[in-house]
């Protein structure tokens, strides 16, 4: 792509993987802008600076925000991310938004300010642009923290000149989380009760700020196209399902990638033992050390690993209704996770019941979730809905035979073995019942013990399964280029 035709692309997250993570949403902001960069496309990245993020970064700018009748003061520093392409070196620059009062705390969400918080944030993005003199084509904003970005951009920014053509591509990432907050929200914006009506901010009562983000981008994705049909369903629209219908027509699907250079058995420091295709026996390395590490019975039973946000969403309640007739298998099960305390609670209390069968480990542990998926041989993930799932798409990387339930990305994604011979690199079932996931673990592992030699294949072929940002990386760039006509696709 010629150097000055190259597109302009601002990345607007509330988490980045590798420095604040909470979910999916920090690796498909960590590794996305990546994969851009490697196709000629120059993009920044803008997110919070939290406490927790101790990285090298220098200072950029200062200049004051007015959020409602208050000012205050942003901070710009500015880091990267470093990361090699075709045996070159080469780099994401992060822009961290920086503000003592809002964002120098413990955890990324969950304070009784946090309309404030992604206010100022909001605000402070687009204010910070003609000062690192950044004029990006496209500001791609992710999830509800940056709904209100794509709002003030039209309600108040596009009548200076240096906003006026720029374009916005908002990503939904799970329509669950809304971000929704009291009408007096309005106010940190400095703008008229004219906006708060049904057609664009007002949502039941409140003000959204996913709505905001959905009424005034350009253009809307979702993170796998049978999500993208999905939420236009009153099952799994979240009340917005009118809404999305309305906007259909500029409402795309595109499945996430991982990062194939983070997700790799063969390379991966975290793990016990390293393997590939070629040196499968060493998983079962991987599988010991880890029984040791978690004090389970060293056994060369098959492994059902988890690795979730503990949340009603991924029905984990139909694993603790069922566990005795999961555990009557000749098996293991590893959970990792947090979230709500009556699954923290509930798992951790099945744990110590049953000893020999059962591993939970309760909090955000990246090294033990690389090692749990190179020890497992299943990965389970029986969730009510799944906008994209990346669990699923890691768990095959290493060689982790998927059983979830087909909805969203994981329809997309996981094709059933025994229904399928030549596609097929998982189990699946379609009705959300604890039988049907009891019945289709119980096939997976009859499918394990009596089948050794299809198993084998099975797994090499999970594992050369490419689900890297390549493909997708493409159809993003194709949804910029569209919104941005005059410029070549590279």
């Amino acid at each position: 792509m010629d150097q000055d035709n190259k597109l302009k692309i601002l990345f607007v997250s509330a988490e980045l993987t590798p420095f604040a993570k909470t979910g999916g949403l920090a690796d498909v902001a960590g590794s996305l802008p990546k994969s851009l960069v490697s196709m000629g496309y120059d993009v920044k990245i803008a997110v919070p600076r939290y406490q927790k993020i101790e990285t090298k970064m220098k200072y950029i700018a200062d200049f004051p925000i007015e959020i409602a009748a208050r000012q205050t003061t942003c901070i710009v520093r500015e880091g990267e991310i470093d990361f090699e392409y075709n045996k070159r070196d080469c780099k994401v620059l992060v822009y961290f938004i920086d503000n003592y009062h809002y964002f120098n705390r413990k955890d990324i969400y969950s304070y009784f300010d946090d309309a404030d918080r992604f206010a100022f944030f909001c605000r402070a993005v687009l204010e910070m642009l003609p000062k690192i003199n950044f004029k990006p084509d496209v500001i791609h904003c992710n999830d509800w923290h940056t709904g209100p970005l794509c709002m003030l951009l039209n309600e108040k920014y596009k009548e200076y000149s240096f906003y006026k053509d720029i374009k916005t591509l908002f990503t939904i990432h799970n329509l669950q989380y809304q971000g929704n907050f009291p009408k007096n929200a309005l106010a940190l914006f400095r703008l008229t009760d004219e906006i708060f009506v049904p057609e664009k901010v007002e949502f039941y009562g409140m003000f959204s700020f996913m709505k905001a983000g959905i009424v005034y981008c350009d253009i809307i994705n979702t993170v796998s196209e049978n999500y993208a049909k999905e939420i236009q369903t009153s099952q799994y629209g979240c009340k917005m399902d009118g809404l999305l219908k309305v906007r259909s027509k500029d409402l795309y699907g595109i499945v996430n990638g991982i990062d194939y250079d983070i997700f790799n058995p063969d390379t991966d420091r975290r793990l016990y033992k390293n393997y590939n295709i070629e040196t499968l026996n060493n998983k079962k390395n991987n599988k010991y050390q880890l029984q040791k590490e978690l004090q389970l019975p060293k056994n060369d039973v098959p492994i059902i690993g988890l690795v979730s946000r503990f949340a009603e969403q991924k029905g984990l309640n139909f694993i603790m209704d069922k566990i005795d007739e999961i555990i009557k298998n000749d098996l293991q099960l590893v959970l990792l996770g947090e979230g709500d305390d009556y699954y923290e609670t509930g798992f951790t209390e099945l744990a110590k019941k049953y000893p020999d069968k059962i591993a939970v480990s309760i909090g955000f542990n990246a090294p033990l979730a690389h090692r749990i998926y190179a020890a497992s041989d299943f990965f389970l993930m029986p969730s009510r809905f799944e906008p994209c799932g990346l669990g699923q798409l890691i768990s095959l990387r290493y060689g982790a035979i998927p059983i979830v339930r087909s909805t969203g990305g994981l329809a997309e994604t996981v094709i059933d073995v025994e229904k399928d011979k030549e596609r097929g690199n998982g189990f699946t079932y379609k009705d959300f019942t604890d039988e049907e996931m009891v019945k289709t673990i119980n096939r997976a592992i009859n499918y394990y013990n009596i089948r050794k030699e299809e198993w084998n294949e099975l797994v090499k072929k999970a594992m050369t399964i490419d689900f890297s940002w390549d493909k997708s990386a493409k159809k993003y760039a194709l949804l910029y280029e569209k919104l941005v006509e005059d410029k070549r696709i590279p």
